[in-house]
């Protein structure tokens, strides 16, 4: 008769937890509910969690409301110690299963492509994305910087990002750039971009205020509780001005969503200590490109690449000839093109790469203002780089044979 009785109790609990996960997933910002509505979520969570196996699967959301729940003092003080304690050894006893994704190899930072009078120029960039697809390319990233994510108002980063899953067609993953001023702002963009039918998102810290650990620990946190999306964590100190270290990513493993780190530190180090510190928890993908090869060689099992917008050959040639051990032939490729890959480190890193895709006729150099073309010298030492390495470009056949 006991059994009989709980069982009512622990389905209702269990339809309370499932509905504030589907909550969450469409994305739902759950700290903006009143507080008795988040202690009886967190509770129903436990509960579900507790006495039906099948909801082990949302332990990161029930973690969440928890904390969420502490945080706001509703719990009550005797429970407090208690509930932290299970939540630590529940974290290192279980081993917590991350979204399994397909992510691996070469993805462009498209460029967005504009017309003369800098609206979106749609059919330009599809074109863009069809030959990256015709040279091999294994995923994209859309609305990144080189995407000129923070130029365009949010319908038009939508156009885009439908754009680009048209023409993908689910031959490869494509993930969306979110940089936004505000967590909640990130929370509408992702929901937005899981609607336009996006594969993942690149997730940024949020821009302009410089947030400590905590803070940057807590806007990954939500924006992750928002989506079933899985998400890439981009990790650009230089030109964000956010380091997210290897012990922050420590304090994220148990949200299953993440599953995957751009390291753009600049610091080859980092990549050591995040297998040291991360195991293989989560994905890491080289972030810049002119250290792609040795992060390949350290470990990392994808590059975000800004010039294979113009060399798509070259760059999946060198990724192959560094993924199967053929060191020479891939030596060979990175000295020819670290000249241009220095461009992915310069803050004018976006006019740079798109004034070397206009000159390889793969597009326009057109930025949205701030950003201005180069001019004078500058736009001529860019220029010369690119036609010395025209005039040097290895014979990608032989080399691909060799």
């Amino acid at each position: 008769m006991q059994m009989r009785a709980e069982r009512p109790r622990r389905f209702a609990f269990a339809f309370f937890g499932l509905r504030f996960t589907l909550s969450l997933r469409a994305g739902c910002c759950v700290d903006r509910l009143r507080p008795p509505l988040i202690l009886e979520a967190a509770r129903s969570c436990m509960q579900a969690a507790k006495g039906c196996d099948a909801y082990r699967c949302d332990h990161r959301y029930t973690v969440y409301l928890v904390e969420l729940a502490a945080s706001k003092n509703l719990w009550e003080p005797t429970v407090l110690d208690s509930l932290q304690r299970l939540r630590l050894k529940k974290i290192a006893t279980e081993e917590v299963m991350p979204l399994e994704v397909d992510w691996t190899g070469v993805y462009p930072a498209v460029p967005t492509q504009f017309k003369e009078d800098l609206s979106l120029d749609i059919d330009a960039t599809k074109n863009h994305i069809e030959m990256l697809l015709d040279n091999g390319i294994h995923g994209m990233v859309m609305l990144g910087t080189i995407g000129e994510n923070t130029s365009l108002a949010l319908d038009e980063k939508m156009e885009v990002l439908r754009a680009a899953v048209e023409v993908a067609g689910g031959k490869v993953p494509v993930l969306s750039g979110t940089a936004e001023c505000t967590t909640q702002g990130a929370c509408n963009t992702v929901k937005a971009a899981a609607e336009a039918g996006v594969d993942g998102i690149m997730l940024l810290p949020a821009l302009v205020y410089r947030s400590d650990p905590r803070e940057t620990i807590a806007h990954y946190r939500t924006v992750a509780n928002s989506t079933h999306l899985p998400i890439m964590c981009y990790n650009c100190p230089a030109a964000y001005r956010v380091d997210i270290t290897p012990e922050m990513f420590q304090q994220m493993m148990d949200i299953d969503n993440i599953v995957c780190i751009k390291e753009s530190s600049g610091n080859i180090g980092r990549v050591t200590e995040l297998f040291n510190a991360l195991g293989d928890r989560f994905l890491i993908f080289a972030g810049l490109d002119d250290v792609a090869l040795e992060s390949i060689m350290l470990g990392c099992t994808g590059w975000v690449s800004g010039l294979v917008d113009a060399f798509p050959r070259e760059n999946r040639l060198l990724w192959d000839a560094a993924t199967s051990g053929d060191y020479e032939t891939a030596r060979e490729i990175y000295r020819w093109y670290m000249p241009m890959l220095r461009f992915d480190s310069h803050p004018k890193l976006v006019q740079y790469i798109k004034l070397t895709v206009q000159e390889l006729g793969l597009g326009s150099e057109r930025t949205r203002p701030p950003r201005l073309a180069l001019v004078g010298d500058e736009r001529e030492r860019v220029l010369e780089i690119v036609r010395n390495c025209v005039a040097t470009r290895p014979n990608v056949s032989t080399l691909a044979q060799a």
